[in-house]
């Protein structure tokens, strides 16, 4: 599969296989696809908490405000993104440009992590709608809880929706 294949093929899931836990080699796949991600500075300002059981389940609920992601408590394994500290120098590049170098390589790693699921069989859904405070409690978290990836193997027949993206001309300009 190459990465165009993937890239149409990955979606958000919302309906997972609860009863199909996820292979301890597949999920070591992707974390370290996860882990090769870039990063400014190399300096990977992230850390991944792995959940499963009944931590999975009170992440899950942390993740249940106000009727969003309910399917998250389907899904064997949560993985939460929690933030890490800068590298001096990103620090520093961060501070003089006033870019938050941290939420980009929290999202490159994301995506990395997504994909790699994909090419493993397996389904995924990046989750920003949480409660950060009670993931940290759950977790033992002293940092903030930046995203949540619910990964498992989707619902038999789910289908692979068709994609709704803006076409290139409105995203692209070349000059």
């Amino acid at each position: 599969m190459d990465f165009l294949e993937i890239a149409k093929a990955r979606q958000s899931c919302r309906s997972y296989d609860e009863t199909k836990p996820v292979e301890q080699e597949k999920l070591d796949a992707i974390l370290e696809a996860a882990r090769l991600s870039p990063s400014a500075c190399n300096g990977q300002p992230y850390h991944f908490t792995v959940c499963r059981g009944g931590t999975a389940k009170a992440v899950a609920a942390a993740t249940a405000g106000m009727g969003m992601n309910k399917f998250a408590a389907q899904a064997p394994v949560l993985i939460v993104i929690s933030e890490a500290p800068y590298v001096k120098s990103a620090a520093v590049g961060s501070r003089l440009k006033k870019i938050d170098y941290r939420s980009i390589d929290i999202g490159i790693a994301a995506a990395y992590l997504t994909a790699e699921a994909n090419t493993q069989g397996l389904a995924t859904c990046i989750l920003g709608w949480l409660d950060d405070g009670k993931i940290r409690e759950i977790c033992g978290l002293d940092a903030p809880v930046r995203l949540v990836v619910t990964l498992g193997y989707a619902k038999e027949g789910d289908p692979v929706r068709p994609k709704k993206r803006k076409s290139l001309s409105e995203l692209v300009t070349e000059k």
